[in-house]
């Protein structure tokens, strides 16, 4: 791999792309130690992300043949800043096309859709406390790391409890 992203191309995904990015979504699983925990399939992200109300959105990062990377987002809203913004759950680069600004760019192409979608004018994210490297990155982008805020995650039995005290 060059260290240019200059011959990179950045599109939006299609549905043909679905078992591209359920790989790639099983590789940064595996890279940051949650794939005991991931199910992800084709069939998921054709159902979540190309469904009659899709989900989500994702970008795809190509240099020929060879899929680079992938940015996968959302919009959201803050009424703290009365503004719609998105949210990048996943950004996972190719090993060998780290370092090259692909990361860079995917996140540029995202924020620059949610701006152009809905209007977006801010962009979240998270980053594993145990990976120091990801967060040196983003933080060279100019992103803040919010200390007063700590995400909370109510998941299975814990969500279908919930729902049925209504």
């Amino acid at each position: 791999m060059q260290k240019s992203s200059t011959t990179c191309i950045i599109h939006p995904a299609k549905i043909d792309d679905a078992p591209a990015i359920a790989a790639m979504l099983g590789a940064l699983a595996s890279e940051i130690g949650d794939e005991d925990r991931f199910c992800t399939s084709t069939e998921t992200v054709i159902q979540h992300g190309f469904g009659k109300m899709p989900l989500f959105h994702s970008l795809i990062a190509e240099q020929g043949e060879e899929t680079l990377g992938l940015a996968l987002f959302f919009p959201v809203y803050s009424t703290t800043m009365a503004t719609p913004g998105l949210y990048v759950q996943d950004l996972w680069v190719a090993r060998a096309a780290r370092g090259t600004g692909v990361g860079k760019r995917l996140l540029a192409r995202a924020a620059l859709q949610g701006a152009d979608m809905w209007g977006a004018t801010y962009l979240g994210l998270t980053v594993y406390a145990d990976n120091p490297k990801a967060a040196r990155f983003y933080k060279a982008l100019g992103f803040d790391i919010f200390t007063s805020e700590n995400p909370m995650r109510l998941t299975r039995r814990s969500f279908i409890d919930l729902k049925d005290i209504e």
